[in-house]
């Protein structure tokens, strides 16, 4: 039995941030019910990440919104909207996106839905929090990342600012909704009483950035400097980074640049016996291996390293990650289908209970395909769509 079985979730939101996090609830056991409009559905439906789409859908809709039910209504009709107020009653948790002030205008804030139903555990994600100057601003995961600093930390310096290659803002946003949900939740289980959690994409992008922020909060507002050379952490010295080698890359994580010196055979970096001087000479030293390492494979280096416990890694691509036992012990991976037979294959929950991996063969709702079911099991008042 999985730990969440039993509890009824409301996936009001679109996009990632919402669906991610009404996802690990499905994942965790919890019953999905996606609600979207008649007409198209979440935008995330046709939001496309590649030319990819399966069954009229784009792969991300399916990738982020499997193992969901699917209940299709135009909240703007008192009728359809009567359904969906049935179904909040008997939920558990509700989750939703939408800007402030959307839900409220609908009849389903906070202090409305409470009302309803004491019990319910609310979670709303917005761009950048429920008050202040930026409160209405678009909360898109790349405009949130620029204004967030987030920017300044990856590439080379000289580079001007480098996005991260992922959603992170929504991602995090997402994961950080779902640790506010299951603690109210076992606080409900003490109180018997719901409560409203919130996240923002700002927030949690601010909170990715922990330990690298507080270091500016705390030296004098020094802004950080990335190394012009095999960038990869801004405020960590060498020989952190990524290097070219004779036939690919190589990872090098913290660790004695002398020592690394001693086992690589480079004398050139005999010289930097200070560690003091693995961060003030960070790039000097990182074009010493720079020069040093592109001149044998990485198996060459590799071999040497690992053999003296040295941090460092050979740097995969996803053909060569996904054919290696590493990767296929870990079964990651899982096929999902719609009720039509439409099929793929995605990523699974990567939290294990009780040893166990947690998969769902369900794949992603088609719009509205459970409104007939849930009519007849929830005998919903207004009309059925």
């Amino acid at each position: 039995m999985k730990p969440l079985q039993g509890l009824l979730v409301l996936d009001f939101s679109q996009f990632l941030s919402g669906p991610s996090a009404a996802l690990r609830l499905a994942d965790l056991g919890a019953r999905v019910i996606k609600i979207e409009r008649p007409d198209g559905g979440d935008l995330c439906r046709r939001l496309y990440i590649s030319n990819l789409e399966l069954d009229g859908d784009s792969t991300l809709f399916h990738s982020i919104n499997r193992n969901k039910e699917s209940f299709a209504v135009n909240l703007k009709d008192p009728s359809e909207l009567a359904a969906v107020v049935e179904l909040v009653k008997r939920a558990d948790v509700l989750i939703q996106n939408f800007r402030p002030g959307v839900m409220e205008k609908i009849g389903l804030g906070y202090q409305a839905v409470k009302a309803l139903n004491p019990r319910l555990v609310y979670g709303q994600i917005s761009g950048y929090g429920p008050s202040g100057p930026w409160k209405d601003k678009p909360g898109q995961d790349l405009l949130v990342q620029s204004l967030s600093g987030l920017t300044w930390l990856s590439g080379d310096e000289g580079q001007g600012p480098v996005p991260f290659g992922l959603a992170i803002a929504d991602m995090m946003a997402g994961a950080h909704l779902v640790q506010g949900i299951l603690a109210c939740l076992v606080r409900r289980g003490i109180t018997g009483e719901g409560g409203l959690v919130e996240a923002s994409l700002l927030e949690s992008v601010l909170d990715f950035q922990f330990e690298v922020l507080s270091t500016y909060l705390n030296d004098g507002g020094q802004a950080p400097v990335r190394s012009s050379v095999r960038n990869a952490h801004a405020y960590l010295g060498a020989p952190y980074g990524i290097y070219e080698t004779l036939d690919g890359y190589i990872a090098l994580a913290m660790g004695s640049v002398t020592k690394l010196g001693e086992l690589l055979s480079c004398d050139a970096l005999a010289a930097y016996t200070d560690p003091k001087s693995w961060f003030t000479e960070r790039d000097a030293i990182k074009q010493v291996l720079k020069e040093h390492l592109v001149t044998k494979p990485t198996a060459y280096w590799l071999e040497r390293l690992e053999a003296a416990d040295y941090w460092c890694a050979d740097v995969l691509t996803w053909d060569r990650l996904t054919g290696h036992e590493a990767f296929r012990v870990l079964q990651m991976t899982q096929e999902v289908t719609r009720s039509n037979g439409a099929s793929m294959v995605t990523t699974r929950c990567p939290i294990r209970i009780d040893g166990e991996r947690l998969v769902s063969s369900a794949g992603s709702p088609r719009i509205g395909e459970h409104n007939e079911a849930l009519h007849q099991e929830f005998q919903l008042i207004g009309k059925e769509v």
